[in-house]
């Protein structure tokens, strides 16, 4: 897909996920994150950082060669991150601040979902599946665009989401991560 057609389709899945209810999105996430622990999603993930990893080395930092490595330990800790999220409360929908006018009339703040969120981030895949979950939890589509470092896993870790998505019931371009390491796509988000 095209950056243009990535926005296009999220602005087309934005009204579903903000609509939908919190149990179909928590159930979207507890879908994701059992995709994750799958032994073929994990083989898959881990295949994929393996080529990343290869493709990065002496190119970046020990250090940020330590943020893009992926093991078992964490891909579980990244379910385990959006299983965290699943089980946090549903944040749309709840009123603060409510204060009452002299007309009688009460004023709050109430959380809704802004629609589509995109974020751009360095080479750090479990951002990937934190960022998806979020935006996800909060009732909002996403467009995730990772560093070119992690792009394998990256893509690893989006069909995983889209497992999720699907299986309750969402769509899939609910959460996108763009598929290209061009930087005129960062242009075209913004």
């Amino acid at each position: 897909m095209t950056t243009q057609e990535i926005l296009e389709a999220a602005r087309g899945a934005k009204t579903a996920v903000a609509l939908s209810d919190s149990g179909t999105r928590d159930s979207a996430l507890l879908g994701m994150a059992d995709a994750l622990c799958a032994p073929e999603s994990m083989d898959a993930i881990l295949a994929a950082n393996a080529e990343d990893m290869a493709a990065a080395k002496g190119r970046i930092s020990d250090v940020m060669l330590d943020r893009l490595a992926l093991t078992p330990q964490r891909i579980e800790a990244m379910a385990k991150g959006i299983r965290d999220v699943a089980a946090l409360p549903d944040p749309v929908g709840e009123m603060s601040d409510i204060k009452r006018r002299p007309s009688g009339i009460h004023l709050g703040k109430m959380r809704v979902p802004r629609g589509v969120i995109g974020l751009i981030y360095e080479a750090r895949p479990n951002v990937t599946a934190d960022a998806a979950a979020l935006c996800l939890k909060s009732g909002n589509a996403a467009i995730l665009r990772g560093g070119k470092e992690a792009i394998h896993a990256n893509r690893a870790i989006a069909a995983c989401v889209r497992a999720g998505l699907l299986a309750a019931g969402l769509p899939e371009h609910a959460v996108q991560v763009v598929d290209t390491t061009d930087r005129a796509a960062v242009g075209a988000l913004i």
